[in-house]
Formats: C-alpha cells, sequence, structure tokens
C-alpha cells in the first residue's frame, strides 16, 4: 500500500508461526531545550513538582540514538522558546501519504505550535491540509493497516473525525475517551503493526487499555482487534502505551513489565526507554515522535 514504508529490515518468527518484520520508519523529533512545566493541561502536569531540562534531554537523546541505531529516519524540527510541550511531536499533525493534515490545538498555550509544524511541512515538502476542527494530530489519530482510529472525549473533536476522513478519503473509526489520565489516544492504544498487506503482516494489532474508553468504544476495539493485546491499568498509567513500533521492535517504558513480558509472548522485541521526566509534561516515546509517512 502506498500508505506505508515498506523496506523491511531484520525479522522473527513467532511460536505460532507468525512474521514479525521491521520496517523503515521516518520520525520527525523535537529537542526538549525549553522543556518545563509552567502550566497545567493534563492531570500529569504539576507545575509545583521541579523539572530538570538537561535530564529530559538526556532521555530525549537516548530515544533519537536509539531509533538511529534500529536504522530508522529521523527529522528534526527546531524548538522555539515559550513552546515547552513542542517536544511532544505526534501532537503536531498527521501524515498519510506525503499529506500533512495539521493541528489546531485546544489549549491556547499550545496553539502556537500549530503554525510552527505546519511550516516545517511545508518547508520539507509535505502537501499541508490546513484544519478547521480542533484536532491534536497523531496524539489522538493512529493508522492501523488502512483504518484510522481517531480519539475524542478531552482534546480533538468529533468534527475533526469528519474533516479526516475528508483529507485523507480513509475510514475513520470514532473512539471516546473516559480517562482523564489517558487525554490522548496513544496514550492508551499503541499500533504494533506499522505495515499491512504486502511486505508486512497480514493483519495490523494493536494493543489498547480497556478502561480508557466508554463501553461502545470498547465493544468496537473487541470486535475489530480480537487479537489485540489487552494492557493492565498498572502498565497504561505509567505510559506503557504511550510507545513507538517498526513491526519487530517496540519502544516502551521500562516501567511497563507486564506489557513487555506481553510483548515478548507475541514475538516482538520490546527496547526500554526511559522518558520519566518528559512524562512529567504528560508525555511519553510516542509523543515524542510523529510518523513521515511519504
Amino acid at each position: 500500500m502506498s500508505t506505508h514504508d515498506t523496506a523491511p529490515g531484520a525479522s522473527t518468527t513467532t511460536a505460532t508461526g507468525a512474521a514479525r518484520i521491521q520496517q523503515h520508519r521516518r520520525y520527525l523529533m523535537c529537542r526538549p531545550e525549553h522543556f518545563t512545566v509552567s502550566y497545567t493541561i493534563n492531570p500529569w502536569m504539576e507545575p509545583a513538582n521541579p523539572t530538570d531540562t538537561a535530564l529530559a534531554v538526556q532521555q530525549w537523546q537516548k530515544l533519537y540514538d536509539t531509533y538511529i541505531e534500529l536504522g530508522h529516519e529521523v527529522h528534526l524540527i527546531d524548538p522555539i522558546e515559550g513552546l515547552p510541550d513542542m517536544v511532544y511531536t505526534a501532537n503536531g499533525g498527521f501524515v498519510i501519504d506525503n499529506v500533512a493534515y495539521g493541528a489546531k490545538f485546544r489549549f491556547q498555550e499550545r496553539v502556537p505550535e500549530g503554525p510552527a509544524f505546519m511550516e516545517w511541512f511545508r518547508a520539507n515538502g509535505f502537501e499541508v491540509a490546513e484544519p478547521v476542527e480542533v484536532n491534536e494530530g497523531e496524539g489522538d489519530f493512529l493508522l492501523v493497516g488502512d483504518t484510522i482510529l481517531a480519539g475524542t472525549g478531552f482534546r480533538s473533536t468529533g468534527d475533526s473525525h469528519r474533516e479526516l476522513a475528508d483529507v485523507f478519503g480513509k475510514e475513520v473509526v470514532s473512539l471516546n475517551l473516559v480517562d482523564p489520565r489517558f487525554y490522548h489516544l496513544d496514550t492508551a492504544i499503541s499500533v504494533l503493526d506499522p505495515v499491512e498487506g504486502p511486505g508486512g503482516v497480514e493483519r495490523a494489532n494493536i494493543a489498547y487499555l480497556p478502561g480508557a474508553f466508554d463501553e461502545r468504544s470498547q465493544a468496537i476495539l473487541a470486535e475489530r482487534y480480537p487479537d489485540a493485546i489487552r494492557v493492565a491499568d498498572a502498565d497504561g498509567a505509567v505510559f506503557g502505551l504511550n510507545s513507538a513500533s517498526d513491526g519487530l521492535n517496540v519502544i516502551i517504558s521500562p516501567r511497563a513489565k507486564g506489557f513487555e513480558a506481553q510483548l515478548r509472548e507475541r514475538g516482538y522485541n520490546p527496547v526500554l526507554v526511559d522518558l520519566s521526566e518528559l512524562l512529567l509534561g504528560g508525555g511519553g516515546i510516542k509523543c515524542c515522535t510523529l510518523e513521515l509517512r511519504r
């Protein structure tokens, strides 16, 4: 499919005979040079708690280096002083087939990030779709095979899901988040297989935290992904699901011990990267990682 990058690298075969194939990925990241927590827009942010910018940069660098060591391509957007949350690049847009649907942030503190990301997309050869509706990019939109899972409840509006379908011409499945700890979809769902079809798996799978969703959304996920990994709240609460996968290697928090074991059982290779300092701002591995699908 043209929606994916399908240059496979290493592979492994699970006990059930399923192949895990590493896919080459392209990511956008932003060094957290100005990271701090000076306001509260999610339950994780507490300005009274001190933050260590140098430690945040050090942990972020480990994630960056891990992607490079795994053979992935990482692009950088320059951090802007006064925008401490720019490190969470996943919120800056949603990219499929070289089209970047821009972000329109809910909270005023992050609004200036939207134009900064759209300027980067334009300068780097992406076709930009200007957003009308409030949406927070890949924080709430996840591509699974040829379907877009779209979150709402805290940040992105339901109207943005219709806009998303118009921009990309794909099926959009709306899911309602109900636990304020998991305010973005990418904190409650991890896409384990970035490539479905030729060069990838027959059917892309996910991991998710059932309790983050209302009953209707739980039923949709159970029906669509019967083989999904259902993660315990203890692993979700350390942002274990806020992870990045190349189809074989899944970059996760070292504190998500149960999820780590579940991944190994399914034939994935968990790679542990600690972003504890950036969690003080309500973000983890996936939050710091935007997929650039050319």
